[in-house]
């Protein structure tokens, strides 16, 4: 089997977090900071039972998350007008610019993997505290 260390792969297991600009408390996964990663930023987030983010935006980068486990909302749009709820084993693309607020309002635990094309952890987030009252 060929040494993958001499070219940088690298396990990361997430066993750090991060608070991010969005209100959620992240597991620390693969970016920039943590492995160089220079087009991919993926990491773990669990969204408590009542835990909502603030309404912002990722400019200029791609989002996909996989629903590992439990079940988000997630209020989308210009306007947060726009409604979709994310269940376990399913898969969500936010483009580029897209306004969005997740949440969850079940009483478990919603855990998904996310990766967005931008390889740090928060410099393409962009808050928009105006939507905020736009969710009840």
């Amino acid at each position: 089997m060929p040494d993958t260390t001499a070219r940088g792969c690298r396990v990361i297991r997430p066993d750090a977090s991060y608070s991010g600009k969005q209100g959620f408390d992240y597991d620390a996964g693969i970016s920039a900071e943590s492995v160089g990663a220079t087009g991919i930023c993926m990491h773990l987030l669990t969204i408590p039972p009542g835990g909502r983010a603030k309404a912002h935006l990722h400019e200029s980068h791609e989002t996909a998350i996989y629903m590992l486990k439990g079940e988000s909302e997630m209020f989308y749009g210009d306007d947060l007008a726009e409604h979709i709820v994310l269940r376990e084993g399913e898969l969500l693309y936010i483009p580029p610019g897209v306004p969005h607020l997740p949440m969850n309002r079940t009483d478990t635990p919603a855990t998904a993997v996310i990766a967005r094309t931008d390889p740090n952890e928060q410099e393409s987030v962009v808050l928009l505290p105006h939507l905020d009252a736009r969710v009840p």
